[in-house]
């Protein structure tokens, strides 16, 4: 499973990656977590709003911090 958190290092961006980390060791789930900060990589995904969460490919969320219990129900499915 790949995670890819978009933000280019606002606070917001760096706690959503912990709370996914986080999160994810509790689940027990194996998942490579990549944050991209390079505002054009943002872009040309057509992401306009930060940070989002992508996994395998899908956009989940865009412009604002999920909860853990969004996040359980990412991961649970």
């Amino acid at each position: 499973m790949k995670v890819e958190i978009l933000g280019t290092g606002c606070p917001k961006c760096h706690r959503t990656e912990e709370m996914i980390s986080e999160t994810i060791k509790k689940l027990g789930i194996e998942a490579e977590i990549i944050h991209v900060t390079d505002i054009n990589e943002i872009i040309e995904r057509g992401v306009m709003m930060t940070p989002a969460v992508i996994i395998d490919g899908k956009t989940v969320m865009e412009g604002k911090m999920p909860s853990e219990a969004q996040i359980r129900a990412w991961f649970q499915r």
